[in-house]
């Protein structure tokens, strides 16, 4: 997922949590509609700085501030819990077969959307094959590689292109919904709680055309709230939802969501009362750090700069070795100060383990550790290829606090230790900068992706030639097959491996990207504000569990 990400972030930010699936047709059920039902007399308002929203449609191209707003106003099949577990949500329970390629939904018969509607397993089957449409096509399509069919439907050059009744999904009843897959996925059950799997109501958005989610009013929910009061680039609300089946388990009454891009606002509002809960930036750790509301945190979200290859000088791969070795990412530490990590990777660390416990980075903790001396080299070797003595390119960033300081550190190292550079800096809204980065208008581009699932593929099939997300014109054939053998291979040692190794090509062989840093997380919360529930992948954040005491 982009973090804003996001990229997507952005920011924001898991994965093989191999749900151990057993027994023929074996019965999985861990949710009712009465599980902690707690509600409250009083009017329980939230107030929270937020990013801004770069879509609402969960078939668009969202990021994580945007996946924070539809975790919260829909719901799909399954929704991850306080302890950032699967658990059901529209389903009430699952059965999957003994080769685990077919599972059986059962949907909640309570369930409604905002305007009175059931949700049903048809508005399951109609959004997941709108998502593969060739007219409605998702730029998240990819993350359904695993239903049968998928890939086949999205391929131009296939027999099945665009049949999008091919795909393996049918409603069998108003509330059945069976999923055939195409190999065994153990991270299937994760991939549900985000956007794109969620349900879509057809008669509802065939009545909207076009105007379909491009504001409040063009939009039926099906979550714990509603989304009211939309102000592009400012603020919305959140409103709890009468409709939504657990509604009695909501006791938060609203939710004020402000834009806030400059942290010593946020702080101020802070202090004065007028938010509960803010995200802090370096120059406030100190100052919070032994206070009881601060928390830090390590996310799984990883930020990179992105190299695109369109660009003359970047499609060298001297270049952008240059580029990558020439800068000290340790110092990107102590300039967030906020528990980030440099990087030298982009699946990052305390993110998934195998059977034994073993952390993905185990084999390789990085590739391309700074050396300025080696960076020079290639940097000339570079120069000289391509007939030049110097260079100016653009590297295009967001327009926080955060990203300016850190996009200015990296200007200043580069300038620096490769003679002849002329690095500037394009700071945009985090909706223009998606949109630039999207059409490729960029050369360099801040960027960084969350976890959209909890698998260390979900970091890598990015950069796949065929993936939606390939923004920087990066294809090399060797990285394409190892990230297709991955999708298929279902012993976790070599699945691994084939991972490991793509990364390597990516970074050490290619230098593709080069990494920054893994996002550390520091927040400060109410003391009488208890059950936000922070995730590393799918939705991100919830909020139904919230309570003010």
């Amino acid at each position: 997922m982009k973090v804003k990400k996001k990229t997507r972030f952005l920011f924001i930010c898991l994965f093989v949590v191999c749900l151990a699936l057993v027994g023929c047709q074996q019965d999985n059920e861990s949710g009712s509609e009465s599980q902690g039902k707690e509600t409250s007399s009083a009017n329980q308002v939230l107030k929270v700085s937020a990013n801004d929203i770069a879509t609402i449609n969960t078939l668009g191209s969202y990021d994580v501030p945007s996946s924070i707003v539809m975790n919260n106003i829909f719901e799909g099949l399954y929704r991850l819990d306080e302890n950032n577990e699967p658990t059901p949500g529209i389903a009430k329970s699952y059965e999957v077969s003994d080769d685990q390629l077919s599972y059986t939904f059962k949907l909640r018969e309570g369930a409604e959307w905002s305007n009175g509607t059931p949700v049903t397993a048809h508005d399951f089957e109609y959004a997941w094959k709108r998502a593969h449409s060739s007219s409605t096509l998702s730029p998240f399509s990819y993350l359904m590689a695993p239903l049968k069919n998928s890939i086949a439907i999205q391929t131009k050059d296939h027999e099945l292109f665009d049949k999008v009744d091919e795909l393996g999904i049918k409603a069998t009843d108003d509330y059945t919904l069976q999923v055939e897959l195409e190999n065994p996925s153990p991270y299937f059950l994760s991939l549900l709680t985000t956007p794109v799997f969620f349900p879509q109501n057809q008669e509802f958005v065939e009545s909207q055309g076009e105007n379909y989610a491009l504001g409040t009013d063009h939009l039926i929910y099906n979550g714990p709230f509603t989304l009211e009061d939309w102000k592009q680039g400012a603020s919305w609300t959140y409103k709890k939802n009468k409709d939504y089946w657990g509604a009695e388990s909501v006791a938060i009454d609203s939710i004020e969501a402000n834009v806030i891009n400059d942290t010593a606002t946020a702080v101020n509002m802070f202090e004065s009362g007028e938010l509960d809960a803010i995200g802090l930036s370096a120059e406030f750790v100190d100052q919070y750090s032994s206070t009881p509301e601060y928390k830090s945190s390590l996310d799984p979200t990883v930020y990179f700069i992105r190299m695109n290859q369109q660009n003359k000088y970047l499609a060298n791969v001297n270049i952008r070795k240059a580029l990558d070795l020439g800068w000290n990412k340790k110092d990107i530490e102590s300039i967030l100060n906020n528990g980030s990590l440099a990087a030298h990777f982009v699946v990052p660390k305390e993110f998934t383990k195998d059977e034994s416990g073993k952390d993905f980075r185990a084999k390789y903790d990085g590739f391309n550790e700074t050396n300025t001396q080696e960076a020079t080299e290639y940097w000339n070797k570079g120069l000289k290829e391509l007939g030049v003595k110097e260079i100016e390119l653009e590297l295009l960033s967001y327009d926080s606090d955060i990203t300016k300081t850190v996009a200015q550190y990296v200007k200043n190292q580069l300038e620096k230790n490769l003679p002849g550079l002329t690095l500037n800096v394009n700071q945009q809204p985090s909706k223009q900068k998606l949109d630039l980065e999207a059409k490729q208008d960029y050369e360099l581009s801040y960027s960084g992706w969350s976890p959209d699932y909890h698998d260390p593929i979900s970091f890598l099939e990015i950069f796949h030639t065929n993936n939606p997300y390939n923004w920087m014109n990066f294809s090399n054939k060797e990285f394409d097959q190892l990230i297709d053998a991955a999708y298929k291979e279902t012993d976790i040692a070599k699945r691994w491996g084939n991972l490991q190794e793509a990364e390597r090509i990516l970074i050490e062989e290619n230098a593709a990207v080069s990494p920054m840093f893994q996002a550390g997380k520091t927040t400060l919360t109410k003391t009488n504000v208890k059950g936000i529930a922070d995730h590393p992948y799918g939705g991100n954040k919830t909020y139904k569990w919230v309570k003010i005491n």
